[in-house]
């Protein structure tokens, strides 16, 4: 079969990987894709959100199976334009896809179905935001309603910085129309958590655990990013939290929204917070995780076209989902100055030291062919350096090993991804 995966960066590249393993499969095509990508797919020069000419191109090239990897499509109705055209496209519809497009939604469909999450409010408007934060407690969470690359989120200690923080999301639109209303959340503490699901309307099958590191510097310091890295599984993922999330949230959240007339099939990426009270959600994304994605699907022993079809025809009820019983690690090289300013077109070199090596991965995120065919920078975030291991120590330290094998100028990566599993 021939397969069309939409998307640019790592999160895609490792769903390519695994889409490749697919006995299936024969053909991938990739839209835009990246120099890594390319290496197993064809890249097709389409933009993410040019439904028009991605569903032409699927139609022109007898597409029998579209993959959307990242979250503005889904957001903005990418499965929708697909279905329209008769085509078989694996990713929620607009109308599902709104419990990542906007917090408030998600929020409110928290508290309706009682699924555990912090105390909230909703503000459309700057004034009200800052009249409840005279009252609030603080340290607070201000977080854009839509989509903001992972970067929408303000953790503010002091009114004055909260203001602040309103003054950036509502009125100096920091983050575009994302930022159009805004949820103040309580300020939760505990181990952070992701886990990836499968969903087909009505059954949900969850993948392992991760944990990923956003902020841009060593100790959790500097900036939010899209991640800086990532491990699996999280050893504080206990069998005690999973059966507590799975009893009140993850089947509950899958419930919840075929009551509300949005059934949702494709990934469910739930961001848990374990408190003291219990594990608590902090935000659901529509897709998969980056660069969850990263660790999750090496370990996983299913051929992923086999699940996502079962998504689609609604009949993942009958899937073992199996992952391997063994670690992954992966650690973000990116473009010293990410996420704020950075220079791109830096040569790499080294990349041939992947080939052959079972259990490492080098995934492309923020890269591209020069004239010269050489491999260049040209993101942020560059690739993202994945290794297994039999244990979470081990990984760790296959993956920084490998992290080495790489360089290029202006070349940036965190140096404790992983560092909690040493406190366990």
């Amino acid at each position: 079969m021939k397969v069309l995966i939409v998307g640019s960066g790592g999160r895609e590249h490792a769903i390519a990987a695994s889409v490749a393993k697919s006995p299936k499969v024969d053909k991938i095509f990739c839209a835009p894709g990246n120099a890594g990508i390319g290496q197993i797919a064809e890249c097709v020069p389409i933009g993410a959100m040019e439904f028009d000419k991605l569903t032409a191109f699927a139609k022109e090239q007898a597409v029998d199976f579209t993959i959307i990897g990242m979250d503005d499509p889904l957001v903005g109705g990418i499965v929708d334009a697909f279905e329209a055209e008769g085509l078989k496209v694996f990713g929620p519809r607009k109308n599902a896809a709104i419990l990542e497009g906007s917090k408030a939604f998600s929020k409110d469909l928290m508290k309706k179905y009682q699924i555990p999450t912090a105390a909230y409010e909703n503000f459309d408007d700057a004034k009200q935001a800052l009249a409840y934060l005279e009252q609030a407690n603080f340290p607070i969470v201000l977080k854009a309603d839509g989509l903001a690359l992972g970067k929408g989120v303000l953790i503010c200690h002091t009114l004055e910085e909260a203001k602040k923080g309103v003054q950036s999301i509502m009125l100096d639109k920091q983050f575009g129309t994302a930022g159009n209303r805004m949820v103040i959340e309580e300020f939760m503490t505990g181990r952070e958590v992701s886990v990836l699901s499968f969903v087909d309307g009505k059954t949900i099958k969850t993948m392992t655990s991760a944990q990923d590191h956003k902020r841009a510097m060593d100790g959790d310091q500097g900036l939010n990013t899209g991640g800086m890295g990532t491990f699996s599984p999280s050893p504080f993922y206990t069998q005690e939290v999973d059966d507590f999330c799975k009893k009140y949230i993850y089947q509950a959240t899958v419930d919840a929204m075929a009551a509300e007339g949005r059934p949702f099939q494709g990934i469910i990426f739930f961001g848990l917070m374990l408190t003291s009270n219990g594990p608590k959600v902090l935000e659901y994304n529509a897709r998969f995780g980056d660069p969850e994605a990263q660790v999750v699907l090496p370990r996983m022993k299913n051929d992923i076209i086999e699940v996502m079809e079962a998504c689609v025809e609604g009949t993942l009820d009958q899937v073992d989902l199996q992952f391997e019983d063994n670690a992954a690690v992966c650690v973000v090289l990116a473009s010293d100055g990410y996420p704020v300013k950075y220079e791109k077109g830096m040569e790499i070199k080294g990349l041939e030291q992947f080939e052959g090596k079972e259990g490492y991965y080098c995934f492309h995120a923020g890269t591209k062919l020069d004239e010269t065919g050489r491999f260049v920078t040209n993101g942020g975030r560059v690739l993202g350096i994945t290794a297994k291991g039999a244990t979470l120590k081990e990984a760790r330290a296959n993956a920084y090993q490998a992290a080495e094998w790489v360089t290029f100028d202006n070349k940036y990566m965190r140096h404790d991804i992983g560092k909690a599993i040493d406190e366990v």
